[in-house]
């Protein structure tokens, strides 16, 4: 009877050795149940927040994109200017080449030539004359 009494003992004994295992497995999927679903949650947010920071404002985000929008902008402004100046050279080539009144024009303006039988006559500057203030007439 004993070895029975000893039996049962050590059976009760076993399983609740057993039991504490499996009610700590329990109670910590339990928790990781409960658990999970926040912590996830604030991992996507922490997640996502860094995806957009990282577009928005790292080397190749999209202040960087606006930049070199405005960047782009600017230079084409300048190049169709560029084209504007450089039709109206051509113009002004095309007419020297072909026109002779416009080659004398051109000599006679920037080089100073002259026709026979003209005079140059260079006038000073014109001095800017101070008049007397308002009220002081005598």
């Amino acid at each position: 009877m004993r070895d029975d009494k000893m039996q049962a003992r050590a059976s009760a004994t076993d399983r609740q050795q057993r039991a504490i295992p499996r009610s700590l497995i329990k109670r910590v999927k339990d928790y990781v149940r409960r658990v999970w679903p926040p912590v996830m949650s604030v991992a996507v947010v922490a997640v996502t927040l860094w995806l957009g920071w990282q577009a928005v404002y790292e080397k190749d985000g999209l202040s960087a994109w606006q930049q070199k929008r405005a960047e782009e902008r600017q230079l084409r402004k300048e190049n169709s200017d560029l084209d504007q100046e450089n039709a109206l050279l051509r113009e002004r080539i095309e007419r020297l080449k072909s026109n002779p009144d416009t080659i004398g024009i051109e000599a006679r303006g920037t080089l100073h030539y002259i026709k026979p039988n003209e005079v140059i006559v260079t006038l000073p500057p014109e001095q800017k004359t101070q008049s007397p203030p308002a009220g002081t007439a005598k």
